[in-house]
């Protein structure tokens, strides 16, 4: 069956429950590293008390930082017109699916925004271990702050690749195996493009790990929260959009 007619339901045996089961399984490893405290052992291996030596490097700065946020504008936008006028393997699947990317990508954003713009954590170059103002407080420790400028939770830049993880959804959801395995190859693409930004923000010392991690976490959700919407939704639907 191919994904421009299947939407599958939470409670399916497969392959929708082994998503969810590799999202705890996820959940429960970045938990896992919150708890080893083995961010600040990243960072200071990168930066001592006179900051990151990678802070103003032209590749990391210029080419994977804001360049990159460049591409991620135009392939959103490139993306929004394929709604209408979809291309190539984009064909495949009906508009309301494609509707459904969309929605799943514009939501990750904003749940990402919404979130730093309320979080007190400070990035690592701001820390006091590193040169600057702000002492090391935990993430979670949400209404604490830390004496810098805080808003560094979680990564902005990582969610303009990981907000496109919802991409992948609707042929990851097929019963067809052909298609389940495109979908792997668009998922395989898009955390490439998440791992790379966060490295580079990490290395610029803009970021910890974690921020990286629970930004890709934080994304996973809201598009797959949006395609059990999106399914429940369809369902009462007579017949699917094209």
């Amino acid at each position: 069956m191919s994904p421009a007619h299947h939407y599958a339901h939470p409670s399916d045996l497969s392959p929708t429950r082994r998503l969810g089961l590799i999202t705890w399984a996820v959940l429960m490893c970045l938990l896992a590293w919150d708890f080893s405290g083995l961010d600040m052992g990243v960072m200071q291996a990168l930066a001592d008390s006179t900051g990151f030596r990678f802070r103003a490097n032209w590749w990391l700065e210029t080419v994977l930082h804001t360049r990159a946020k460049q591409l991620a504008i135009l392939v959103y936008l490139g993306l929004l017109v394929m709604v209408w006028w979809p291309q190539k393997m984009l064909r495949q699947l009906t508009r309301w699916q494609r509707s459904e990317i969309m929605v799943g990508i514009t939501l990750s954003l904003v749940a990402i925004s919404t979130l730093k713009s309320f979080s007190l954590t400070s990035c690592p170059w701001e820390l006091q271990a590193f040169g600057g103002p702000a002492a090391h407080v935990s993430h979670w420790l949400w209404g604490v702050a830390d004496g810098g400028s805080g808003r560094c939770f979680p990564g902005g830049h990582v969610s303009s690749a990981f907000a496109f993880l919802g991409l992948a959804l609707p042929w990851l959801v097929s019963d067809s195996l052909t298609h389940r395995q495109t979908g792997l190859r668009i998922l395989g693409v898009v955390l490439s493009m998440g791992f790379l930004l966060g490295l580079t923000q990490t290395l610029r010392g803009a970021h910890f790990p974690s921020h990286t991690l629970w930004t890709g976490f934080i994304c996973w959700a809201v598009v797959l929260a949006n395609h059990f919407w999106f399914g429940w939704l369809a369902q009462r639907r007579p017949t699917p959009a094209r």
